[in-house]
């Protein structure tokens, strides 16, 4: 789960946060005026979310077959990535 922090509240308290991220793995969404700005979670996290993109956009790809255009490639990946960082993780 995550909580939310402003960004003021961050900069006052960088130190802590930073320190829950890496000691408790906690993950905290920088929001200002009420809009999600960020994302701040541990790198161990967020490299598994970058494989999880790429692991699904080479199964797509391996799947399909077909020829894309680069701009093409680059839509599924945008789309791949957002679709990896907010659905919930499934369970296999």
């Amino acid at each position: 789960m995550s909580e939310t922090i402003k960004p003021g509240d961050l900069r006052q308290h960088l130190g802590t946060v930073l320190d829950r991220v890496e000691d408790q793995s906690d993950q905290f969404v920088i929001e200002r005026r009420g809009r999600p700005l960020a994302a701040l979670m541990p790198y161990s996290k967020y490299q598994r979310l970058e494989k999880a993109a790429e692991m699904e956009i080479r199964a797509i790809l391996e799947r399909d077959q077909r020829k894309l255009t680069a701009a093409q490639v680059l839509e599924l990946a945008r789309r791949t990535k957002r679709r990896t960082l907010t659905e919930p993780k499934r369970r296999t």
